[in-house]
């Protein structure tokens, strides 16, 4: 029998599939409930193509879910990025009229057609760091919010307000200093009680979770740390960002990924390139952080920067330069611990 492929476009409430051959035949269609029924149907329809890889849309958004079921029940799946499916569709005789079969069966062509899809493998610890570390971004900003709503209540409190540099302690020993007998300067100085012991837990909150992200960094046995600028929270960034470093086949596409490489915006004889507002932001920042302290702290970046800014690169430009080299040595270092995780059988 030959190969075929499962296109799935997934949804809260219910999936579409649709089995295609490597001519693009529909072999078997239809919507199953996101259940545990719908799926044991959905599994039985596969059953009837022994040699068979599933094309899940979405695989690391709102399929995920069902891509990680697959993969655990010994499944292929191979993850579909939604804007290739869209491409499908639109060139697709149905004029890129959006229904969950039409949906589907773009999926599948993507799978069938599309070499260099990332294949989905079991969540590991690189997910776990991810999640780690977008609690504590909401953490953080969640106590932003606090201390600036703290500070508003203050100044109409104190004269001048309060340091710009705020924490509970300092603000918990101004407020000690005023004692409003009206109405309303007695609920704003409440008001200012509550946000300081909103801010307290907060930072309970944010110590907690960066031990726990510290002791999960140690635990994958990571050299990112050992570059400098690159903290325990910085490199469960990093980590969970990237995920499996295998689908980058080069550091350009790691750089391209990163958002560190200039986009070519040459025209007749003049060569020239721009900043790039592409890729995925968090790890451009995480670079950029790493870059300010090698600019400060490491000869060896000072003194790339120096020879960038000599060159005529300007501070935005050399600054550019080096987060590019920071790009590739991160991604080296990401390379040399799957080197290690794969030599040691992990």
């Amino acid at each position: 029998m030959s190969d075929v492929v499962i296109g799935v476009d997934p949804a809260k409430r219910s999936h579409a599939i649709e089995v295609i051959d490597d001519r693009e035949r529909t072999l078997a269609a239809g919507v199953f409930d996101n259940n545990n029924d719908g799926y044991r149907q959905m599994r039985e329809v596969a059953r009837r193509f022994p040699k068979r890889v599933w094309a899940v849309e979405g695989a690391s958004g709102v399929g995920r879910q069902l891509a990680q079921r697959l993969v655990a029940d010994g499944e292929r799946v191979l993850d579909v990025p939604a804007k290739l499916s869209t491409r499908v569709r639109s060139l697709s005789t149905g004029h890129g009229r959006k229904t969950d079969p039409a949906d589907a069966h773009a999926v599948a062509v993507v799978g069938l057609r599309k070499s260099g899809l990332t294949e989905v493998v079991v969540d590991d610890e690189t997910v776990a760091l991810r999640l780690l570390s977008e609690r504590r971004r909401d953490l953080v900003r969640s106590r932003t919010q606090t201390v600036n709503r703290l500070h508003q209540v203050l100044m109409e409190l104190i004269p001048a307000g309060a340091p710009q540099k705020l924490t509970a302690t300092k603000a918990r020993a101004l407020l000690a200093t005023v004692r409003p007998r009206d109405v309303a300067g007695k609920a704003r100085r409440q008001l200012a009680a509550d946000f300081i012991d909103d801010v307290t837990a907060l930072d309970r909150k944010l110590k907690t979770i960066e031990k726990r992200i510290a002791e999960a960094v140690e635990a994958t046995g990571t050299t990112l740390t050992d570059i400098v600028g690159v903290g325990p929270i910085t490199a469960a960034l990093i980590l969970g960002e990237v995920g499996n470093v295998a689908r980058f086949p080069s550091k350009h596409h790691f750089a391209s990924y990163t958002g560190t490489a200039p986009l070519d915006a040459s025209s007749g004889d003049v060569i020239r390139h721009r900043l790039s507002r592409a890729g995925n932001r968090q790890l451009n920042h995480a670079l950029h952080i790493i870059a300010m302290v090698h600019k400060r702290y490491d000869p060896r970046g000072a003194d790339y920067y120096a020879r960038k800014l000599a060159a005529g690169k300007g501070t935005k430009g050399a600054l550019r330069c080096l987060k590019r080299r920071l790009s590739d040595v991160v991604f080296r270092a990401l390379v040399d611990d799957q080197t290690t995780r794969v030599r040691e059988g992990h």
